[in-house]
């Protein structure tokens, strides 16, 4: 898997979320951006698991995916955090990002990955990000790809 390939394909993926009416458009990067446009989704840590299979077949990563906006009005930015947060809907990240599974018997992320899943999410609190406090989560997505790429 080239992990800095699939981090811009998961970021492409969570651009097609549809925020509410009134909010600013999701903003996503595949890294962690030194400062953020909120609300914005990126890609942070990750760790791998080499060798699920033998011969260097597949790989399993987990990705630490972040998810924060601004905190002008409290309320208001907790609701669009649990839109994005929720399992379905316009807003959701997990079906957003899942859509990039392709159909059955196709590679995930346009070819990047055998299969991906958003597992869940965590972390629902106060985020310091550049000196800038956001309300935000957690998103935490499994990748399994082939480990001779």
């Amino acid at each position: 898997m080239q992990f800095a390939a699939v981090r811009a394909a998961i970021a492409d993926a969570a651009r097609a979320v549809i925020l509410p009416t009134g909010a600013a458009k999701l903003t996503c990067t595949g890294y962690t951006p030194d400062a953020v446009t909120a609300p914005h989704f990126f890609v942070g840590e990750y760790t791998v698991e080499y060798d699920r299979t033998f011969g260097r077949g597949r790989d399993e990563a987990e990705f630490t995916c972040r998810c924060l906006v601004g905190r002008q009005d409290d309320r208001n930015a907790q609701a669009i955090l649990d839109g994005m947060l929720s399992g379905a809907g316009p807003a959701s990240l997990k079906r957003a990002i899942e859509a990039a599974r392709g159909a059955p018997g196709q590679a995930a992320l346009g070819g990047l990955a055998d299969d991906l899943h958003v597992v869940r999410v965590q972390g629902y609190r106060w985020y310091e990000h550049a000196g800038i406090q956001y309300v935000g989560a957690e998103v935490i997505i499994r990748v399994i790809g082939d480990g001779r790429t």
